[in-house]
């Protein structure tokens, strides 16, 4: 793939590389692939059990469950599918704030990420989107999976420049309706909007069955507010300036602000929704890779977990197993 200087990191894609962005849930997709699938196969991963019914594989006939119930059960399996990803990518005014620690804007920053995610994505076979909005729409791609789909998603991401007020509460709703295929949700935002409507619309993605990850783009001086002279701060997304004395507000700010993250982290969890801040003054690289990292060793536990409850039900010991010769006598 050609280089974006701008945005295509080779420090970010050396760090990430060879992690996998596994959905936790089951996707849907268009070909064979690394993730979980509703359509019930015998290719890939034990699912659960169904009664034996004439003229079914005897392959699939679980015999540690008929030497404990006398009873021909077979095993379902789950198909492995592509993933299919889509990238919402908040390109309000507000995004362009970048403070005085910071080395490029939450834009850029967001920029960054949402291209190594596409690339790694990409990677691995399997298909990703983008719309770019702020109190609308601005632009979209349609899923896709060549290799040249990637030049595309970074031209657009490009072009996109801020300079409006957000909405997100209606654009999750609106973008939940719009995207059917039930996949990966990836939202770059720094969420300055009133949190209840955010909530909603993203668990209008939840309703969908849709697996959400949200990075929450922020800059440092919005966390630390480190300001400390006589500061002229200019509004964005139709806010107008203001000359204070920083000191005698950075308590209040700081108790205010916490208080909106702590009801955001608070209504994620409880959506099931994945919650990942990004700092601008941080290295992108490790906190991606610190997430996919996580993300995936969660993927293994559930699927621990998954093969535990079924060894549970069905059973670890084996009565018996027989032979082929058993089979042509019987």
């Amino acid at each position: 793939m050609e280089n974006f200087p701008n945005y295509f990191d080779p420090q970010v894609l050396a760090r990430l590389e060879g992690l996998s962005l596994r959905a936790r849930r089951i996707v849907e997709g268009y070909v064979a692939g690394l993730h979980r699938s509703p359509y019930h196969g015998f290719s890939i991963e034990f699912a659960e059990h169904r009664e034996y019914a004439p003229g079914d594989d005897l392959r699939y006939l679980d015999w540690k469950v008929f030497g404990r119930t006398d009873k021909f059960y077979l095993k379902q399996f789950e198909e492995e599918t592509n993933l299919v990803c889509s990238l919402l990518l908040d390109t309000s005014e507000s995004m362009a704030y970048r403070g005085p620690a910071a080395a490029m804007s939450k834009l850029d920053y967001a920029r960054c990420a949402a291209a190594a995610l596409a690339y790694l994505v990409l990677q691995q076979q399997d298909s990703v989107g983008l719309a770019t909005f702020d109190h609308q729409i601005r632009a979209t791609v349609r899923p896709g999976s060549s290799p040249s789909h990637w030049k595309e998603l970074v031209r657009v991401m490009e072009e996109s420049s801020p300079g409006r007020e957000t909405a997100l509460g209606p654009i999750f709703h609106e973008l939940a309706e719009r995207t059917r295929r039930r996949g990966v949700v990836i939202v770059l935002s720094d969420l300055f909007d009133e949190v209840d409507a955010m909530l909603a619309g993203l668990k209008h993605f939840r309703h969908r069955w849709h697996d959400v990850i949200l990075f929450h783009v922020l800059d440092p001086a919005e966390l630390d507010f480190p300001f400390d002279e006589v500061t002229r701060f200019r509004g964005l997304e139709g806010w107008a300036e203001v000359v204070v004395e920083p000191r005698a507000l950075r308590r209040a700010y700081l108790e205010q602000f916490d208080r909106y993250l702590r009801r955001l982290q608070q209504g994620c969890r409880l959506a099931q929704i994945d919650y990942v801040l990004l700092r601008t003054d941080r290295s992108l690289a490790l906190a991606l890779a610190g997430y996919l990292t996580s993300r995936l060793k969660r993927s293994r536990q559930w699927a621990e977990r998954t093969v535990a409850k079924a060894e549970d039900v069905c059973g670890s010991v084996s009565v018996f197993r027989p032979t082929a010769e058993w089979h042509e006598s019987g």
